[in-house]
């Protein structure tokens, strides 16, 4: 007996207009259980979307560029045994197979993804009578990215004044035709375009989706966020021979601790003491919002962009189950297997180049965090003891923080806890 079932995108992490950048199956392909049968891309990571079962391609119903979103169909699959998917199976004829034509569900209507907008700081003037804006947190999300006071729209397209994207997108463009604003903006000139053939050969290649949003990202948060780096270093040998004494006790399958997650640890410590630093702004800048968990972003370096999974609860775990669980969230990231929940909630942000090199860097801060730890690599050096100079293990820090909410004493404050604990991890103990 034959069935049919329906392929839909699982659970993201609520997480919509995600972009299908592959597609892998066409009618009549034979696929098995677990079988990617798309690539999925978000502004953080490309993510492969696999068969829930084994079967026979029916129909597809999406194509390279399509947005999709929780439950939208991928495909329609004929399996010849009862499906242990939670999908409704459905009886087909004996010939031909065909697919459930009212089982599709209707997707969103597909929508350019929106270009980032010079919005005047300034805008037209309208009377909208005192009313609150009445739109959805998607779409007010959508005009914070912009710029624009959803206030200023008198009336929305929508069902009962519901404001929608396009009356956004429509108030901005009034903004930049209007005589009066065409002029303004944020003030800074553009780069200049320039033909490089002129001086030889080229070759041009698109930016994937994550180095583009991440660009845009961190060039909001340059643009908006006053930073401050501060550089320091700490003597880690003690560290280092505990490591390794640690390392070589543990069997030849177990995973090998490094030392980035005495720094995680150390790093969770320093946060504890000093509550600013796992905190953030609200929209607004009015208010400080201190968090009670403490879940650290590691930024990985994958070939398809720098990504960031999240690891949670890391006051919680010890140093074997971090390790392991760092692990297999990096090679996660490497493969484009991390889901858009693996990489949210994160307090702070650690960026590591100590296994490419080095000395000092400025890492840009993670907005809406506010503060993130940059590493290097470490090296022996002579350091003066007050007789003479006898060789360290130095690891260079580097701690960029946004000087709204944490000021220079405070943030020195901070490195010499982070180094305290690093340079003793005995201290982690107490």
């Amino acid at each position: 007996m034959s069935f049919l079932i329906e392929v839909k995108v699982p659970d993201l992490g609520n997480v919509a207009d995600i972009d299908i950048i592959d597609v892998l199956i066409k009618p009549g392909d034979e696929v098995v259980a677990e079988q990617t049968l798309a690539v999925m891309e978000t502004d953080k990571a490309t993510m492969d979307l696999p068969s829930s079962t084994a079967g026979k391609v029916v129909q597809v119903h999406i194509k390279v560029g399509d947005k999709v979103a929780e439950g939208t169909l991928i495909a329609t699959l004929e399996v010849n045994a009862e499906p242990a998917s939670p999908n409704k199976p459905v009886q087909l004829p004996a010939e031909p197979a065909t697919p459930i034509a009212a089982a599709r569900e209707p997707e969103p209507p597909k929508t350019d993804a929106p270009k980032p907008i010079a919005v005047p700081s300034e805008p037209i003037a309208t009377n909208n009578g005192g009313h609150k804006p009445h739109a959805t947190p998607s779409v007010r999300l959508f005009a914070r990215e912009l710029g624009v006071d959803l206030g200023k729209i008198p009336n929305g397209s929508g069902r009962k004044g519901r404001i929608l994207k396009d009356d956004v997108k429509n108030f901005v463009k009034q903004l930049i035709s209007s005589p009066n604003t065409a002029t303004a903006g944020a003030g800074i000139p553009s780069i200049p375009a320039v033909d490089f053939s002129q001086f030889g050969g080229i070759e041009e290649k698109p930016l994937s989706k994550i180095k583009r949003l991440t660009g845009q990202n961190l060039s909001r948060v340059w643009l908006n966020l006053p930073l401050v780096t501060y550089h320091d270093e700490v003597d880690i040998g003690e560290m280092e021979d505990f490591r390794k004494s640690v390392n070589a006790g543990l069997g030849k399958e177990a995973v090998k601790i490094t030392g980035l997650v005495f720094i995680m640890k150390a790093l969770i410590a320093a946060m504890q003491k000093y509550p600013a630093f796992n905190s953030s702004l609200s929209a607004d800048g009015e208010r400080q919002i201190f968090k009670h968990f403490f879940h650290l972003g590691i930024a990985v370096d994958t070939p398809n962009g720098l990504v960031v999974p999240v690891i949670r609860n890391v006051d919680q775990k010890g140093i074997l189950e971090l390790s392991a669980e760092l692990a297999e969230k990096s090679e996660l990231a490497r493969q484009g297997k991390l889901k858009p929940a693996d990489m949210q909630g994160g307090c702070m942000t650690i960026s590591s180049l100590g296994g490419i090199g080095g000395t000092a860097f400025t890492p840009i801060v993670n907005a809406p965090e506010v503060a993130i730890l940059g590493v290097t690599r470490s090296k022996m050096q002579p350091v003066w003891n007050g007789s003479g100079f006898e060789p360290k293990l130095m690891l260079p820090l580097d701690l960029t923080y946004d000087h709204r909410v944490i000021d220079g004493a405070e943030g020195a404050r901070f490195m010499e806890a982070l180094k305290n604990y690093l340079g003793d991890i005995r201290r982690l103990l107490l």
